[in-house]
């Protein structure tokens, strides 16, 4: 049997999101695709008690084949980094789209600065839908196509039910607080990255990071993309993800 390829979504999305690209990549791979929805987004059945990162990592573990392939985007990509780590037999390689093992900005890594990350959370308690609609902007942002995707992932958003707060709440504060560069350091199967160089959620040079941090990551970026590259630049996404997988 074929290994599985598993997409996982970033914050404030969906499985959906993935759309737009599974119908071009599967007439390119013969790999079987599945798509997740993290829990507490799009139409998860449930979410855990308490929602803590890992019990959030141990539901999509729960979902997965053996020897999977994961491709997380963002958020996505930091649960990969785990499950890869604590549930072993599920994960044979990892692609991480536009993530990082540390999101946050500080003395000796870049990343988002805290105090953004906080003004969404405490945003988010005004008007979920407003905040959601920000972030779009800023993953987004610097790409030539700008306002195309951030049209086509609005639209994406709403083909299923909003995510639930306690979700979105946490998501950021995963964000704001996980630090899994240990974790990464430490992995030994075949991990790979796709970036964007206009990418100001993952700047270029955390790339360069996460490249001294383990010899088994290999990096591909597209100079002229940035947080979204499978929406702004599918074909040429699909053409790397084909040689990957």
């Amino acid at each position: 049997m074929q290994n599985e390829s598993v997409f996982l979504h970033g914050w404030g999305m969906n499985q959906n999101v993935w759309q737009l690209l599974l119908t071009d990549l599967k007439s390119e791979i013969s790999n079987p695709i599945k798509t997740l929805d993290l829990p507490g987004f799009g139409n998860s059945k449930s979410c855990p008690e308490p929602y803590t990162f890992s019990s959030v990592a141990k539901k999509i573990a729960e979902q997965l084949s053996d020897n999977s392939t994961l491709v997380g985007w963002s958020l996505g990509g930091l649960f990969a980094i785990h499950i890869a780590k604590y549930y072993p037999e599920k994960v044979s390689k990892i692609i991480l789209v536009a993530s990082s093992p540390f999101f946050t900005q500080n003395n000796n890594w870049l990343g988002i600065k805290p105090d953004v990350l906080q003004n969404f959370m405490s945003q988010l308690t005004e008007n979920s839908s407003k905040t959601i609609e920000r972030f779009l902007a800023i993953q987004a942002m610097g790409s030539p196509s700008a306002k195309q995707d951030i049209k086509k992932l609005k639209h994406i958003l709403k083909l299923s039910p909003e995510p639930k707060s306690i979700a979105l709440n946490a998501g950021l504060n995963f964000l704001l607080t996980e630090d899994l560069r240990p974790l990464f350091t430490e992995l030994t199967i075949p991990i790979y990255g796709i970036f964007g160089g206009l990418d100001s959620l993952v700047p270029i040079q955390a790339v360069t990071n996460m490249t001294q941090l383990n010899s088994n990551f290999k990096a591909h970026v597209f100079p002229k993309a940035s947080h979204a590259p499978f929406i702004s630049h599918k074909n040429e996404f699909i053409q790397v993800l084909k040689e990957i997988l």
